[in-house]
């Protein structure tokens, strides 16, 4: 094989793994992102719920506080009612009186439709707090994960440009020229591909019985001629010939 196909193996494996962790380093604060953005929602939904079960607490006591005014105002009417000197006047006491007690009747039904309202709330409100306390510890421990998996893959990273770089200098620049030309048409896929079968891994596209024959040579850095890969060809190896390396 051509000296210089080991070379651009080389470089794409390490690509192809460098892609793989950046695109693992730049999904993470997507992750972490999306389950913040959860959380929120949940503490806006958990908050809306305690305001709600405040209103409602507020608006009972409003109300419990009107009715116990009502009840003084009655007992202060009942109590003219006694000094009234004429049928009319005994007459307009029991009418306000009877005004009032109706204003307390609604007053009590209105207080016993907000404890009805009250009590899913109370209940929503007490187990989305416990829901939230346990979100917060797996959102917490996400994000633990996250940084620690990103500080791992970013020292990788490193390791792997270095490599990379390398790699690089050891190749001829009109070898690396051609590397990336292909790598950027192929949208940072296969740029090199075995030749097997007598086709081209990357295209499948049969190749010419002369073009297979020089590529068999090993002497010089062939490409696809159909889809502008770097071609590559190994020599299967023998039953006699694996017997013979052990």
């Amino acid at each position: 094989m051509y000296p210089d196909v080991h070379l651009v193996i080389q470089l794409q494996s390490l690509d192809q793994k460098i892609t793989t962790l950046e695109k693992e380093v730049a999904a993470l604060p997507k992750h972490v992102a999306v389950i913040e953005k959860a959380l929120e929602s949940h503490l806006r939904k958990l908050e809306a719920d305690k305001a709600a079960l405040t209103a409602n607490q507020k608006d009972r006591k409003r109300l419990e506080g009107d009715i116990q005014l009502h009840q003084q105002k009655i007992s202060k009417l009942r109590d003219q009612m006694l000094g009234a000197k004429t049928n009319e006047q005994y007459k307009a006491f029991q009418h306000e009186i009877e005004f009032i007690e109706n204003e307390i009747r609604q007053a009590e039904d209105r207080i016993l439709e907000l404890m009805t309202q009250s009590e899913p709330l109370d209940q929503n409100v007490k187990k989305a707090e416990k829901a939230l306390a346990e979100e917060k510890k797996s959102v917490e421990a996400e994000k633990s994960q996250a940084r620690d998996r990103t500080a791992v893959d970013q020292k990788e990273l490193d390791t792997l440009r270095q490599q990379r770089a390398e790699a690089v200098a050891k190749l001829p620049k009109p070898s690396l020229a051609a590397y990336d030309k292909i790598r950027k048409r192929f949208s940072n896929s296969t740029v090199v591909a075995e030749a097997l079968n007598g086709r081209c891994s990357g295209c499948q596209i049969n190749l010419r019985p002369q073009f297979l024959q020089d590529l068999r040579k090993g002497d010089q850095l062939m490409f696809c001629e159909q889809c502008g890969r770097f071609l590559y060809y190994n020599p299967p190896v023998s039953f006699e010939d694996a017997a013979a390396v052990r």
